[in-house]
């Protein structure tokens, strides 16, 4: 069985029992069984979440104080690791022909949340991108602006105030299911956004074959994610928000060392082309008019 993703330790912080996010439904169901912390699901739309939820104001705390070294340890640890994964999965939903179509028509403007250690960024830059990133780990944003030069802000991304319409695609990996608000996030990435421009989101698929499989043992059930989104519960959100689903990707159909090489290539191979790998990407494009 593979072990989970990093997380800050579990802690007794003060939390409060919340209405479905998707929804708004108050019928919520025991689904994952965690130590020290549970998930629930909605009978109505789908949606699992961490029920009793945690306040902002400690999921913050958590990466701004108490942990925040640890996490930019840990991104460093990884980074190569996790630039390739990144530039895997953009490559899934058709970045590059976004990209040469964009720089053909100038010097686009993209935002990535939730951007550690500003790795992604700084390739970004490099290939002629204008950038800009947020992220609220203290350490890790501290890193991106002093050692790499980069605009990294770290407010939440609502706190920010960017204008409205300014960026011509926004990137988040591996964040929405950290935030305790996730359609206030997709609403704002929606004004800030030119018309026409996309939205990339990657995060644990819930609907996929390990998750499954491992159920509370899954390497996505950690103290730190507070939603666990399927496609099915993840593109309402966007599209109830203003965007169009334009594509959706998955990927990662068995963990490394589950089983031989031969086997988890197919397994891989699948997850692909069926859509119940571990890890789902949607791309989203901002329609013209004003969300619903």
């Amino acid at each position: 069985m593979p072990g989970k993703t990093w997380s800050t330790p579990v802690t007794a912080e003060p939390s409060q029992v919340i209405p479905c996010i998707l929804c708004g439904g108050d019928r919520l169901k025991p689904y994952l069984g965690c130590e020290g912390f549970c998930y629930r699901r909605c009978t109505e739309c789908g949606l699992v979440q961490m029920n009793p939820q945690p306040l902002a104001a400690e999921v913050a705390r958590r990466y701004q104080e108490a942990h925040g070294d640890d996490y930019l340890a840990y991104e460093l640890a990884n980074e190569k690791n996790f630039l390739q994964l990144q530039e895997l999965a953009l490559a899934d939903a058709g970045f590059a022909a976004l990209e040469q179509d964009l720089l053909a028509q100038g010097r686009p403007v993209i935002l990535d949340v939730g951007c550690a250690t500003g790795a992604l960024l700084e390739t970004l830059r490099e290939r002629g991108w204008e950038t800009t990133g947020v992220e609220i780990c203290t350490p890790a944003q501290r890193y991106a602006r002093q050692v790499r030069n980069l605009d990294v802000r770290g407010l939440p991304l609502e706190a920010n105030q960017f204008p409205s319409q300014t960026f011509d695609v926004v990137l988040a990996s591996h964040l929405i299911e950290h935030l305790n608000d996730p359609r206030a996030f997709v609403r704002e990435v929606y004004r800030i956004l030119v018309p026409g421009g996309y939205f990339l989101l990657t995060t644990p698929n819930i609907g996929g074959f390990q998750a499954r499989l491992f159920q509370n043992q899954w390497r996505s059930a950690i103290f730190d994610h507070l939603f666990l989104f399927s496609v099915k519960t993840l593109s309402p959100l966007l599209t109830s928000s203003g965007f169009a689903v334009v594509k959706v990707c998955t990927w990662g159909g068995l963990a490394a060392g589950t089983a031989p090489q031969g086997i988890k290539r197919i397994f891989d191979s699948a997850a692909k082309r069926f859509g119940f790998g571990d890890v789902m990407l949607i791309k989203g494009r901002r329609l013209a008019g004003l969300p619903v």
